[in-house]
Parts: structure tokens; C-alpha cells; sequence
């Protein structure tokens, strides 16, 4: 069993952290498998992702109960430009709902973009600052208008 769990986390750490996963559910259990095998990685992570100080990350652990909701709490902060206080508050009080839910109540549209992105669990975790960012065929990187005239 031991032997099993190692390989399988040697294989998420070479598998890119970017891949896209089937569903938000998925996203968030391959999430919180790579937290449990490095923790305070973890943590540094979401703090230069998200730009937050790592006291606000341990702040935000203390009260949620997976480290995939750390993630997702400044995640949905960042799609909807609200602290993470108010996330959380939102989280506390529809946690039971599912992060869909609460991502309508914070004001993410459903059929939005950033819905689908949730809802499809097409969401990064780099653990750098500045990451997120879509680099997905025809978001401004390919051959449009313009180029190569």
C-alpha cells in the first residue's frame, strides 16, 4: 500500500501541474494530494501564486477543511476581486453547497468563462506569482490577423 501511494505521487510531481483535469472534483483530490506531500510547499505556493502573505495563507487553513479550499478560496478572491475574508464568510455559511454555489453567490456568472473554468475544474495551481494566466490555442498566442504579413 505504502509502495502504491509513493508511486502515486511521483507521478503527480512529474505530471505538470497545469494539466486540466475532468471536473473541478478531480482538480481538487489531485490538488490535495500534492499539498499532503509537501505542505509547507503548498503553502509557499498559494502565497506567491494568489500575492498573499504566508500568515494570511495559514489563516485561511486554520478554516477550511481541505487544502484544495485554500486554493479555491483565493481563487474564486482573485475571479471576483474580493478578499479572502469574504470568501470565507461565504464558505462558512454554503460550504455544503459546493464551490459552484458559492461561486454564483460571490457573482460569477453562470455560462461565464470563469464558471466553465470552475465548473470543468480547468484551473491552475503553479504555485508562482503572476500564474493562472490562459495560455489555451486562441487567447491572443496563436496565428490571427496580423501576423506573419
Amino acid at each position: 500500500m505504502k509502495r502504491l501511494v509513493t508511486t502515486f505521487v511521483c507521478a503527480l510531481l512529474l505530471c505538470p501541474a497545469t494539466a486540466v483535469w475532468a471536473s473541478l472534483d478531480g482538480f481538487m483530490a489531485n490538488l490535495n494530494v500534492q499539498a499532503r506531500a509537501d505542505l509547507p510547499g503548498f503553502k509557499a505556493g498559494i502565497a506567491a501564486q494568489f500575492g498573499v502573505p504566508l500568515p494570511q495563507v495559514d489563516a485561511v487553513f486554520a478554516q477550511v477543511a481541505a487544502p484544495a479550499d485554500v486554493f479555491m478560496t483565493f481563487q474564486l478572491g482573485q475571479m471576483t476581486n474580493k478578499p479572502a475574508p469574504v470568501v470565507l464568510q461565504t464558505y462558512r455559511a454554503s460550504k455544503s453547497k459546493g464551490w459552484g454555489a458559492m461561486a454564483k453567490e460571490l457573482g460569477i456568472k453562470p455560462g461565464s468563462a470563469e464558471f466553465h473554468a470552475l465548473k470543468d475544474g480547468n484551473l491552475r495551481y503553479i504555485g508562482q506569482q503572476g500564474g493562472g494566466g490562459d495560455e489555451r490555442p486562441g487567447k491572443g498566442k496563436g496565428r490571427g490577423k496580423g501576423h506573419n504579413k
